[in-house]
């Protein structure tokens, strides 16, 4: 079996498959990690998800708390929580609604409302009008996770090549040929395609284009400040400029992200960080966090995304092409679900169907007849 693209859901999908006794070549045209999987925020997080998304995230829950076991590192994840903050009663009672669905699905959420909040979390500014915690969630390094899966799948036998280019790809009787620059082709009847920003371009290559958009997410650090934040924070609204979320790591410093994102085009393979993020992230932390005011931020960067009009990802077979799989598309939120991707994809592959349920999330909704709805 070939997978292509090396990031979270393409290293721990050639772990599972291995596990499943499976024979496996990963491809991936830089290093295992590098994109978007290796720049993103950290956030392993359920709250906030949608509720249909929710037993993917359980599953992948549970391969969080056994990285030990599986990759033989933490990743340095820890389940410090993750609170959604609301800057008004109509955003309030969207998340005490959303933590009702929630926990009928599965995840157990605390709703806190001003002095609850207040008293526990006294760095939060007067604007902040509620919140909402998920206790068991957490964030972790991701710079760690995919080179983590990555080094267990080769110990388990799969073959990883790393600076392979993939120039095209092509079904030939049963077998899939994938012609590497500078390399032998390599051939296989299962192609799993877990290319982030550039799986739309190789789901459209073999006959099933998708309205997949780029984007370069902003992120930011700040100077290390004394350990206070334990749970990561999001605000829950619609409005862009407010979208911003942050986590403080124990050696202190603050990991900020959101905003605003990078316009990129299809071809792109870097983004640079925007410096009119920064100062939009600054201004949306001082309204949550008001001390941080005199806070600098010592690094800034970016990396190359992929987002769906739906904001669903592709997961699952393609409509066409038998032995053919996707796996792209995460909408900047595949981080806490990557694992779970992998292990459904080698359940899907190894034996036609997945215990966990990922209907909503197949190319076919967009494909019809080789053309997008």
């Amino acid at each position: 079996m070939i997978v292509v693209g090396g990031g979270i859901m393409g290293a721990s999908t050639a772990l599972f498959l291995r596990q499943r006794g499976k024979s496996v070549i990963l491809l991936e045209r830089d290093l295992i990690g590098q994109k978007a999987s290796g720049v993103n925020f950290g956030n392993v997080r359920r709250q906030g998800r949608r509720i249909e998304m929710l037993p993917l995230a359980h599953r992948s829950m549970g391969i969080w708390h056994r990285l030990p076991e599986l990759v033989g590192e933490t990743c340095e994840f820890v389940p410090t929580g993750h609170m959604r903050l609301a800057y008004d009663a109509e955003r309030a009672a969207g998340m005490e609604a959303y933590a009702q669905e929630a926990a009928a699905a599965g995840l157990p959420l605390e709703f806190l409302a001003s002095n609850e909040m207040r008293s526990r979390y006294d760095w939060i500014g007067k604007e902040v009008y509620a919140a909402c915690l998920s206790p068991e969630d957490g964030h972790a390094n991701p710079r760690l996770l995919a080179p983590a899966f990555g080094r267990a799948a080769v110990r388990a036998g799969a073959e990883i090549m790393e600076n392979a280019e993939v120039l095209s790809m092509d079904k030939e009787g049963d077998d899939f040929v994938v012609a590497i620059r500078d390399r032998e082709s390599v051939r296989a009847p299962v192609l799993v395609v877990t290319a982030g920003a550039w799986g739309g371009r190789m789901a459209e290559a073999m006959g099933e284009p998708v309205p997949l958009i780029i984007a370069g997410p902003q992120m930011s650090v700040t100077e290390p400040l004394p350990y206070r934040i334990r749970p990561t924070v999001g605000v829950f609204t619609q409005e862009v400029r407010e979208t911003v979320y942050f986590r403080q790591v124990e050696r202190g410093n603050i990991v900020i992200g959101g905003c605003i994102r990078a316009p990129l085009s299809a071809e792109s393979t870097i983004a640079k960080a925007l410096p009119e993020a920064v100062l939009m992230q600054m201004e949306q932390m001082r309204r949550i966090m008001p001390a941080i005011d005199k806070v600098h931020v010592i690094r800034t960067w970016s990396g190359v995304e992929s987002y769906l009009p739906d904001d669903r990802p592709i997961i699952g077979p393609s409509k066409t092409t038998p032995g053919l799989f996707y796996a792209f598309g995460f909408c900047g939120a595949g981080f806490q679900i990557g694992p779970g991707v992998g292990d459904v994809m080698a359940e899907l592959i190894a034996t036609g169907s997945t215990t966990t349920p990922i209907e909503p999330y197949r190319i076919s909704r967009f494909c019809e007849q080789g053309g997008t709805t």
